[in-house]
C-alpha cells in the first residue's frame, strides 16, 4: 500500500459498520506428507482489524492461560516446552501420552468458542464475523461453520482461548498425594500436561494414569467440537521399551522435532535425586541420562533441503550456492543449539562435505580430483578443506555454540509489569540478536532516551 492509502485504511479501523470479507483459501504442502493444509487469507483491512483486536484481548487471556501452555504465545516458545518436558522426567522414567488434536483449527465449534471470549459485544460480534464470514476457493464460496481459519492474525489466539482450561480440568481430576502401600505419602502424583497448539504430551510414572488422562481429554475434547488424532497418538515410556495393546514401543518420543529419551548408564554418568540434608534425605543415583536431541526426521529434511539446494545450483557460480545454504544451516543449528546437538552438527558437517564433493565432481568431470577439490576448497579458519571464495566461507554446524535455553516461569506474561524480568530475558534468551542481547545486557534493560525498562 502506499502511505496515502495506509492513512485511509487507519482512518477506517472502526468496529461501528464493520463488515468482515470472505477469505482467500490457500493451499500449501505439509512438511514430509502429501497432504496439504488450507490457509484462510484475510484481505489487509480485515488484518488490520484482527491485529487491533488480538491487540486489546490478547493482555487479558495471557494472564489467564495455564502456565504450561506454550504454543503461539508471546515470550514462549517450544524450547520452552522441550525445557519444561525435561524438568518433569530428568529426576524419574515416566510414561508418555504423545498426541495431536485433529484438525484443531479448523473443527472448534464456534458458539463454545464465543462464549468463552469475555469481551463487549461489539467485539464479539466482529470476531462471530471472522469466524462465518467463508471462504473462496477457486472461485467458489465456501460457507465456514467450525473452526478458526488458518492464516488470519487472531486464528492463534482464538485456538489457544478455545483449548484453555484443558490441562486444569484434567489435572485436577487426580490427588496432588497418593498413599502408598506402606502407608507413606507419595507426593507429586498429578500428571503434568505439556501443549504447544495442538500438539499436547502427558508425563506419568503409571501406565493406568496416562490412560485415564487420555479418555479424560478426549471428552473434553468432544465438547468443543474436536478429537484427538488417533493415526498421530502413542503411549510410550521415556527410559525402556514396552508393550502396548501387543505392539512393542521404543523407549523415547519425537515432540516438536526434538528426540527426548532416557538412556540407562553407570553411576559416573547417572543423574541424582536431589537430597535434603535437612530431612536426613541423601541423594541417590537414578540409573539414567535424560538427552534431547533433533529428531531422525528433521535431521532427513534438513538433508533434503541441503540436497535441494545443492540441485538447484548446480550451474551456478560456488558464491551463490554458500550464499543460500548458510541461512539454512544456521536457522537449522539455532533452532537445536539448546540440546544435546554436538555430536549432530559434527556428523552433518561430514554429509555435507561429501554432498559438496559430489557438487564438485559433477562440475569438473574431465579434471582430476584433487585439482577439482582444490578449485572450490581451499585452506581457510575450517582447515585446508574449507568450502570458500573471496567473499565467502561455508557456515559449518559445528560453529554453533551449544548453548542452554532459559526456560520462563510458568505464570510469566509480557503484560503482567514485570519489566525486570522481561528486560533480562530477552537479554539471554535464545531468539534475541546478539546484538540486542549485549545492548541489554549494557542498557540493564533500561532505554536510555525515555529510561524506562524495555
Amino acid at each position: 500500500l502506499r502511505p496515502n492509502q495506509r492513512l485511509k485504511l487507519v482512518d477506517e479501523l472502526r468496529l461501528e459498520g464493520y463488515k468482515a470479507k470472505a477469505l482467500r483459501r490457500v493451499w500449501i504442502p505439509k512438511p514430509g506428507r502429501d497432504e496439504k493444509r488450507g490457509l484462510g487469507i484475510p484481505t489487509i483491512k480485515d488484518r488490520a482489524m484482527q491485529a487491533l483486536v488480538k491487540s486489546a484481548l490478547e493482555p487479558y487471556w495471557e494472564a489467564q492461560f495455564e502456565g504450561t501452555s506454550y504454543g503461539f504465545r508471546p515470550g514462549r516458545s517450544a524450547h520452552d516446552a522441550i525445557g519444561r518436558i525435561y524438568t518433569v522426567i530428568i529426576r524419574k522414567a515416566k510414561y508418555v501420552l504423545d498426541a495431536d488434536i485433529a484438525k484443531c483449527f479448523d473443527k472448534i465449534n464456534h458458539d463454545y468458542l464465543l462464549s468463552k471470549v469475555d469481551c463487549p459485544q461489539v467485539v464479539k460480534r466482529t470476531i462471530k464475523q471472522w469466524l462465518e464470514c467463508g471462504v473462496m476457493d477457486n472461485g467458489i464460496f465456501e460457507e465456514t461453520e467450525t473452526g478458526t481459519p488458518q492464516g488470519g492474525v487472531i486464528s492463534p489466539l482464538l485456538a489457544n482461548i478455545a483449548l484453555h482450561g484443558m490441562i486444569n480440568d484434567v489435572e485436577n481430576h487426580f490427588p496432588n498425594t497418593k498413599r502408598r502401600e506402606d502407608g507413606s505419602q507419595k507426593q507429586g502424583y498429578k500428571p503434568k500436561i505439556i501443549r504447544y497448539a495442538d500438539d499436547f504430551v502427558v508425563l506419568h510414572e503409571d501406565y493406568e494414569v496416562i490412560l485415564q488422562c487420555k479418555n479424560l481429554i478426549a471428552q473434553w475434547l468432544r465438547k468443543i467440537g474436536l478429537e484427538i488424532k488417533s493415526s498421530k497418538t502413542r503411549i510410550c515410556h521415556t527410559l525402556k521399551d514396552v508393550e502396548i495393546d501387543g505392539r512393542m514401543e521404543k523407549a523415547g518420543f519425537d515432540f516438536l522435532g526434538f528426540n527426548i529419551r532416557s538412556y540407562p548408564v553407570g553411576k559416573y554418568h547417572s543423574g541424582k535425586t536431589g537430597g535434603n540434608p535437612n530431612k536426613g534425605q541423601k541423594s541417590r543415583l537414578i540409573g539414567f541420562k535424560t538427552l534431547i536431541k533433533p529428531s531422525k526426521k528433521k535431521i532427513l529434511a534438513h538433508h533434503e533441503a541441503i540436497k535441494e539446494v545443492i540441485k538447484a545450483h548446480k550451474k551456478a557460480p560456488q558464491a551463490a550456492l554458500i550464499a543460500r545454504l548458510n541461512p539454512i544451516i544456521r536457522g537449522w543449528c539455532n533452532y537445536y543449539r539448546t540440546v544435546a546437538s554436538k555430536e549432530t552438527f559434527s556428523s552433518e558437517d561430514l554429509i555435507l562435505w561429501n554432498m559438496l564433493r559430489a557438487w564438485t565432481i559433477s562440475r569438473k568431470k574431465k579434471t582430476p580430483l584433487t585439482d577439482a577439490l582444490r578449485k572450490y576448497f581451499s585452506h581457510g579458519k575450517h582447515g585446508f578443506w574449507t568450502f570458500q571464495t573471496r567473499d565467502y566461507v561455508l557456515y559449518h554446524h559445528a560453529e554453533t555454540e551449544i548453548k542452554g535455553h532459559q526456560l520462563v516461569k510458568p505464570e510469566a506474561s509480557p503484560y503482567d509489569g514485570n519489566w525486570t524480568y522481561w528486560s533480562k530475558r530477552r537479554g539471554t534468551y535464545t531468539g534475541t540478536p546478539t546484538r540486542v542481547a549485549k545492548l541489554l545486557k549494557k542498557q540493564k534493560g533500561i532505554c536510555p532516551q525515555c529510561k524506562q525498562h524495555f
